[in-house]
């Protein structure tokens, strides 16, 4: 069996995400720990906690999906001697995620991956004022179908194509009159179902250049290093092993789309047999469901799953 190891992104939020493995596991608590001490937040305890309605703030939101990622391969590491190079023959994240990924692979320190986050929710939070922009999920189109309905909807303002997560599963974003005329556009298009995303901004599209403008500045003062396993990256859907191209490709990603699908299917290339989610919920395993069912998935988010997965090791 060859695993790659992928992360999830906005969305998987939870309260009480991370809380139970902080309880089991020492190097769970300092994780969060050290997090918390990066920000200078008690970012653990709203995780535990809540209120939801904060820790969906996107730049709560971003660290907190990899503090849960993080804690999980610590725990793997302190419990079952894991070790990335040994077990994956290849990383992912979706959006947020490729933060998750690339700190997991060795390039980002912890408080570095945490800071980079937490003004990468702000700056995209910022980019654009609260209800001027929107996203949407078509559900039934093809990303042909989604690039004709974004470029026709668009009218003076914005509609891209901005996320290709599965097989029937496209999102855009932009302008919010724009991403409102594609929802009516995706149903006369045959769309089994197009609705508005409860988001507070919209995410990869470009809109969010000035948020790019912003990451390309935090993380030019960063130290990486090269990945020890290949990241495949979102905006290209191909690995990556240079350190150097994947601080390029994370400038990109903010307006970029997120070629998700694609990215699984690069891993299935290349021999992945299963897909390994870390971190909250199960979203990434469904979507590997859909995109190709001859892919194993499993997701790693509890005490109890650490144990189901370090037994089958």
């Amino acid at each position: 069996m060859t695993r790659a190891f992928v992360f999830p992104g906005q969305g998987s939020q939870a309260v009480g995400m991370g809380k139970e493995l902080a309880e089991a596991f020492p190097a769970a608590r300092n994780v969060f720990q050290e997090i918390d001490d990066a920000l200078s937040q008690d970012l653990s305890g709203l995780m535990f906690n809540g209120p939801e309605g904060d820790l969906t703030l996107t730049e709560n939101a971003q660290p907190a999906l990899m503090a849960v990622s993080m804690a999980v391969i610590r725990v793997l590491q302190s419990e079952g001697g894991f070790e990335l190079t040994n077990s994956a023959s290849h990383v992912a994240g979706h959006s947020l995620g490729e933060y998750s990924a690339l700190a997991a692979a060795g390039v980002f320190s912890l408080a570095d991956t945490a800071r980079l986050l937490k003004t990468r929710g702000r700056a995209m939070q910022e980019a654009v004022p609260v209800g001027e922009g929107a996203m949407a999920a078509l559900m039934g189109l093809t990303p042909e179908d989604a690039i004709a309905v974004a470029s026709e909807a668009a009218g003076d303002g914005v509609c891209d194509f901005a996320n290709d997560n599965a097989p029937g599963q496209v999102v855009v974003s932009g302008s919010k009159a724009s991403v409102e005329r594609a929802v009516e556009l995706a149903k006369e298009k045959g769309a089994k179902r197009a609705l508005l995303l409860p988001v507070s901004a919209p995410f990869h599209c470009s809109l969010m250049a000035p948020a790019a403008d912003v990451m390309a500045q935090a993380l030019a003062g960063v130290n990486m290093i090269d990945p020890v396993v290949p990241v495949v990256a979102n905006v290209i859907a191909s690995p990556v092993s240079d350190a150097i191209q994947a601080r390029k490709l994370l400038v990109e990603q903010v307006t970029g789309r997120v070629r998700w699908r694609e990215c699984v299917i690069a891993m299935k290339d290349a021999g992945v047999t299963e897909l390994v989610e870390v971190g909250a919920g199960k979203v990434l395993s469904g979507l590997a469901r859909r995109i190709d069912r001859e892919l194993g998935a499993r997701s790693i988010g509890t005490p109890a799953d650490v144990e189901a997965f370090l037994a089958d090791a």
